[in-house]
Order: structure tokens, then sequence, then C-alpha cells
């Protein structure tokens, strides 16, 4: 395995990291597999984003048979769980119970990176750095409960302002080739409008993120990697913009070639998931090289595509629609549904046809996915 060192941290990571997104749904026994396969694979990186208890005790329980010094964890503030499903939260109590339960669930004396969730917005980010919530995550960290401040955004304009705070020392930043290729923009949900692809041709990375790549490797702040995959689509013939499927190699590959970047969190559910990432330690030149896919690339839009984030919680009827989606997207990709992925679908405890068309995820999502009509379209597909 590859190490790192992230940024002026001086922590040392693996260039492979695991993606807390995996753990959810799984039982203790799964998630010990995860985390016994990425420790013997050399993978020492683990973000946890999840709000979800039983996912905190089933991670915890998993790493406390290991040194407290042989991982790294990324662990988030501002992610909480109610009435069952995850919500982002800016509400200073609501953080403060969270936290307080992630690091007790966790089995953690310290996070290695206290990591401020889900900032997209410019409002947000203004009322985080300027009120009580930057000044609880720096009263953490002059405790040593957490070693290093960071924040997660997919929002090129928002990792710049982290970057000139001067305090934030990690960003979790959606990198991959599709993103990169896109231009500059001010708002995320912008991002996947049709109009942003008129006359576009994609000739190379884009200036903006280019630029935000580079001032951090100068400032010293490391960047992780979430959505390397682009949530499997990059993996597709069918689904990538490219409209050529690239292997987990030569994504991981790209990540790891911009500069800044320390790790990619990978999302796995399974062992055999590991080990196609941790491939990449062993790969070859030739194996790693993207570039014939990238150079036909053809202009089109990386509109509507669910990255499965569950940002879109909660929902008012509590449907899984990070899931939903998830099942949704495997089966169009497919000449026939297959009954095991239809049984998946009915195993979630809430269904497509409980929506009542709130509106409330739509507004959530960072991706600008038309969720109520993938909603139907499920009902459509899997019949409730």
């Amino acid at each position: 395995m590859e190490y790192r060192v992230l940024g002026r941290t001086g922590i040392k990571v693996s260039a492979i990291g695991i993606g807390g997104e995996g753990f959810e749904n799984k039982s203790y026994e799964d998630c010990e597999a995860i985390v016994d396969c990425a420790i013997k694979e050399g993978i020492n990186f683990i973000d946890i984003y999840n709000s979800n208890p039983q996912v905190r005790s089933n991670v915890g329980k998993a790493l406390s048979k290991y040194p407290r010094s042989s991982f790294v964890i990324e662990g988030h503030l501002c992610s909480t769980w109610d009435k069952g499903q995850y919500r982002r939260t800016r509400d200073f109590n609501e953080i403060v119970n969270a936290y307080e339960d992630f690091l007790d669930r966790m089995q953690l004396d310290y996070v290695d990176i206290g990591m401020i969730h889900y900032v997209d917005d410019q409002k947000d980010f203004d009322n985080i750095f300027n009120g009580e919530i930057i000044n609880y995550a720096q009263g953490l960290k002059e405790k040593g409960v957490i070693k290093s401040l960071g924040i997660s955004t997919h929002n090129t304009d928002i990792a710049f302002k982290a970057v000139k705070s001067g305090i934030v020392d990690v960003i979790l930043f959606s990198i991959n080739a599709a993103y990169d290729m896109l231009p500059p923009i001010e708002d995320v949900y912008s991002l996947f409008e049709e109009s942003t692809f008129k006359n576009r041709t994609y000739a190379g990375i884009d200036p903006k993120r280019d630029k935000l790549y580079r001032i951090c490797e100068n400032e010293g702040v490391a960047l992780t990697v979430m959505k390397g995959y682009a949530a499997g689509v990059l993996l597709s013939d069918k689904q990538s913009p490219f409209e050529k499927a690239l292997t987990p190699i030569q994504c991981l590959h790209y990540c790891l070639s911009r500069p800044a970047v320390a790790s990619v969190m990978v999302g796995v559910s399974n062992t055999y998931q590991i080990l196609a990432a941790s491939a990449y330690s062993t790969a070859s030149n030739k194996e790693k090289d993207y570039s014939e896919v990238l150079s036909n690339a053809p202009r089109k839009s990386f509109s509507g595509h669910c990255m499965y984030c569950g940002h879109c919680a909660p929902c008012s009827k509590k449907i899984d629609i990070a899931s939903v989606n998830k099942y949704l997207d495997l089966a169009l990709i497919q000449e026939d549904v297959p009954e095991t992925l239809k049984n998946h679908y009915d195993l979630l405890e809430h269904h497509a046809d409980e929506c009542i068309e709130c509106g409330a995820c739509v507004k959530n999502c960072p991706f600008g996915v038309d969720i109520i009509n993938k909603m139907k379209r499920a009902v459509k597909l899997f019949g409730n």
C-alpha cells in the first residue's frame, strides 16, 4: 500500500481509504469483515460521516481490536440521527450531542480529522465560520479531542474559502474525471444544468479546479476524495459521460494524480470491492493509464445522476431515497430486472410509492437530481 502525508497535519494515510456509506445496513459481522480486510490490505484511513448509531457502534467495535495508532479516522461533526434517519444539522445542541455519541460509539479518545459536514452554500459557510460551530470545533482541537480540522464540500468556491480561512487542514472534496471537466461554478446546483454543457468540448481539467488543487498543495491543505468513481457511473459504458467505462484503478489513479490529494475514500460494501481498490498499489502504469478514455470524451451532460450520498434525507415518509435510486439505476442499465435486485428493493422498509412529492429531498440534493421523477420511475419498474 502507498502512504501519503496528509498535508500540513503530518499524518500518514493510505492512498486508498474507506468511505462510510458501505457500512450502512450491515450486520456487525459484515462491518468487521470490511474493517479486517481493509487493515490486512494496508488501508489505515476511514471516513465516517454516518450518524446511524448502529454503524458507529459496529465500526467502533471492529476497530477496537487494533491499536489506536494503526488507523486514522475522518469523523464528521454536524451529522445527526433523527427518528431513524440521517440528517445534516446546524443546531448547536444537536451537534454537541451527536459528536459525543460518535466518540462514545466509535470508542475513540480522539479523532484525527474533525470534519464539518457538507458545506456547499456561501451563507452556510459564513454562519459556521463566524459562529459557535467553528468555536466548538476549535475547542475540541485545543483539547486534543480532534487533531486537525476539515470540511466536506462539493463546491469549488467553498473549498477556496476553506483554504483562505487558514484553519482548515483537510478538505473532503468530490473529485473524479467527469467533475474535473466541468466549467467553473458559483453554485453547485448549476453544475448539472444542460446549458452548462452547451458547445463545450472536453479539453482537460477545468482551470478553476486545477487552481484549487494547486493552491491546496502550496498551502499544505490536504484533499481527501469522495465520489472517486462517481457512485459507479464511471465504471459503466452506458452511464459514463465519456461513453466508455474506466476501471477502478484508472479512476483512483486519476484522483491520486491531482495535486494535494492524499487519499481516495472508496465506498465499499464487501471485501471484493476493497481488493479491487487495493489492487491499485501493485497495478502497472498501463493499468493506471486513463488517457485514451478521456481524450475521446464526447460532449455530454452529466445531468441528473444520483450519487447515493444520502444528503436528500430526511424524507418526510422515511423513504431511503439513496437506496431506491441505487436499485433503480442498477435496474435501468439491464434488459431485465434481476430477481435478487427486486428482492433488495422489496426489503426496504419504505418504498417509492409512499412519496408525497413534498420536494424537501430535491432542495437538499447537491447534485440536482430529479428525485420525484425517479420515485415515479421506481414505482413503475418495481411495482410499489
